[in-house]
């Protein structure tokens, strides 16, 4: 899965050009952020069609990096994301980008970017025997 990081300028109407691109392609959104980078506004996008975004993307003008992502299923109850940022550290691994995905009452998950995916992939296997 991937995330894109697409920058854009600090004015009205930015986020519905960037949402308008995607849908014009039938593109459904996934996870959706905005954040501000440095001096830069971006907004931080997961879908379920990468080929596609990225298409719908470079064709609307709008420029974007992209992430690898991982997802990580929680049980809805405090201390969950707690619980696991401290088992990212202890396995040396940075959480870069962080979106919480979910409602109150029905299984959450977290979809992050991080500074090792294979060590992060690695602790989350190990966590499941």
């Amino acid at each position: 899965m991937k995330q894109f990081n697409v920058f854009v300028e600090d004015k009205i109407g930015e986020l519905a050009r960037v949402t308008e691109a995607l849908a014009q392609s039938a593109i459904n959104i996934r996870g959706l952020a905005t954040d501000k980078l440095g001096p830069r506004h971006a907004v931080r996008i997961i879908t379920d069609d990468e080929v596609s975004t990225r298409k719908a993307l470079s064709r609307a003008g709008l420029p974007f990096e992209e992430s690898d992502v991982l997802v990580v299923d929680l049980i809805d109850k405090p201390g969950e994301i707690a619980r696991f940022a401290r088992k990212a550290a202890k396995a040396g691994v940075n959480i870069n980008s962080v979106f919480l995905l979910g409602r109150k009452g029905t299984p959450a998950a977290l979809a992050l970017v991080v500074s090792d995916t294979k060590k992060a992939e690695d602790f989350l296997k190990e966590g499941q025997k």
